[in-house]
């Protein structure tokens, strides 16, 4: 076998390694893909700037304790992905008020797996 042909059947075996190895390239695979809804949130302050570093909470509405805690960005947002299907759950922010002051806190209701946006508004 000449060096050329050598060379050839080398580079072809070496693509098709290659190629086993690339998801875009080998036979279709089945995805695992979780399904799940998205609750998005915004944390706001009294001067309706966003709010930074603001602990938030979740539960479903008919628990006591939260399921799920998250900490507002830079642009004051939060996202919790929950399990698809229909629920109601609320969400607050964990922030220390006055004396009688009730904590920022709302509820929403999710259908199957949508996103549901949230606007939390803090207090002086």
């Amino acid at each position: 076998m000449a060096t050329s042909d050598r060379l050839a059947h080398a580079l072809l075996a070496a693509v098709l390694l290659l190629s086993a190895g690339h998801p875009g390239l080998s036979a279709a695979q089945p995805q695992t893909r979780k399904e799940y809804a998205l609750i998005l949130g915004t944390v706001w302050t009294a001067q309706d700037q966003p709010a930074y570093g603001v602990p938030v909470k979740i539960r479903r509405a008919n628990e006591k304790k939260a399921r799920w805690e998250q900490v507002s960005d830079h642009r004051g947002e939060f996202a919790q992905r929950v399990p698809i299907g229909t629920q109601d759950y609320v969400v607050w922010a964990d922030i220390k008020v006055g004396k009688g002051k009730a904590k920022p806190e709302a509820t929403v209701h999710v259908e199957n797996d949508e996103r549901v946006d949230v606007s939390l508004h803090l207090t002086k």
